[in-house]
């Protein structure tokens, strides 16, 4: 007799030291406070090595930079693990129709660049934050955008946009500020300008482009800038974090990991990794698969190795993760036989289902479960 066992296993992050070459694209919201050097100090506080280059010039488009020679250059200067792209703070903000004809063809000259210098770099965008009371000076003819809510939805959406359209990375950076204004209203991110950033605002950014690099929680760094005390940031570190770490297929960060159920000697694996290119599977019993979420059954009990590899980046970047599942199949000598009645039907999601012409398991209320398809 079969005993139905339903397990999920949670993966964690493995901390490991890291050390990337990063390319920050932006302008005075990427320069000012000095933000990529905080990022470098937070790595450098967890044993990570961030070293970085930037070209920022104040109020620069991606049209801009997509003929500027400074930052032509500098893409191909060497095969950078990323480069983060910044577009000017309120045009991703404006109408769909705008974005499409004044921001996305010149961010696809930018990853044209970044590419042919090397398929090993990952694109970054900068999604960035709405302005403080909404982008007034544009308003008028865009009413979305008369709010700061309105504004951060459409920077939200655009900077979603491009990151899917060029299978890239996002950094958000807005969602980060959205979640502190909610949270404690009383912590101005902004400067007097109400566009700017303060020093708690690149501090909130530079917390984000960490966890978005490294994968890693920012809480518990000991680098905090002047004028900022612990507590806040602490308040800060953890925002980002959380924001960031819970989400990261949403922002299409690359990440491998999976969860599993299993019933009887069968596993389900749900692949929940995200911005990957390849992947496979090792069940730990000698058997492998390049299934995108396979069943497996193991022919006898016993504690197995799951690993799921996968890689981005023409497989320059990998990305692994392993969870033990314990598999309990009892002694032959517990099987009897007896009437029994289905109590359940579920699919190979574990989904209750009555479906036909596909693979079922019936679930029997003396804990045995049988596969079965029901033809029609």
């Amino acid at each position: 007799m079969k005993k139905l066992f339903l397990l999920f296993f949670y993966t964690p992050i493995i901390l490991l030291s890291q050390s990337v070459d990063v390319l920050f694209i932006g302008n005075s919201y990427t320069y000012a406070n000095n933000m990529p050097q905080m990022v470098s100090e937070i790595a450098f506080s967890f044993g990570d090595t961030l070293s970085f280059e930037s070209s920022a010039a104040g109020g620069a488009t991606f049209n801009v930079h997509s003929t500027n020679t400074n930052t032509l250059n500098k893409i191909s200067q060497k095969p950078w693990d990323y480069i983060v792209l910044q577009a000017q703070s309120q045009e991703p903000s404006f109408s769909p129709n705008q974005v499409a004809n004044d921001v996305f063809p010149y961010a696809q000259i930018l990853i044209d660049s970044i590419e042919s210098n090397s398929t090993c770099t990952e694109p970054i965008f900068f999604m960035t934050w709405g302005r403080k009371y909404g982008d007034q000076q544009n308003c008028q003819f865009y009413p979305p955008i008369c709010t700061y809510l309105g504004m951060q939805q459409r920077l939200r959406e655009s900077y979603l946009d491009m990151t899917s359209n060029h299978n890239a990375t996002c950094s958000p950076v807005g969602i980060c500020w959205k979640e502190s204004i909610a949270q404690d209203s009383t912590l101005n991110l902004f400067s007097a300008d109400n566009s700017h950033p303060s020093i708690y605002g690149s501090y909130l950014t530079a917390c984000a482009f960490y966890s978005t690099i490294f994968k890693k929680t920012s809480f518990g760094s000991d680098y905090i800038p002047n004028g900022i005390d612990t507590s806040t940031a602490i308040f800060l570190q953890t925002i980002a974090s959380n924001t960031i770490l819970d989400s990261l297929s949403v922002w299409n960060i690359f990440n491998t990991d999976f969860n599993s159920m299993i019933i009887g000697d069968s596993v389900i694996f749900d692949n929940i990794s995200s911005n990957y290119e390849d992947f496979f599977w090792d069940f730990g019993d000698g058997n492998y698969s390049a299934d995108y979420s396979p069943s497996h059954t193991y022919l006898s009990g016993g504690s197995y190795d799951v690993t799921l590899v996968s890689s981005t980046n023409n497989g320059c970047v990998i990305d692994t993760v392993t969870s033990t599942i314990v598999i309990a199949i009892p002694s032959a000598l517990n099987n009897h036989k007896y009437s029994k009645k289905c109590i359940r039907i579920i699919d190979m999601l574990g989904r209750e289902t009555n479906q036909i012409n596909k693979p079922l398991f019936y679930i029997y209320d003396d804990g045995t479960v049988e596969k079965k398809i029901i033809l029609d």
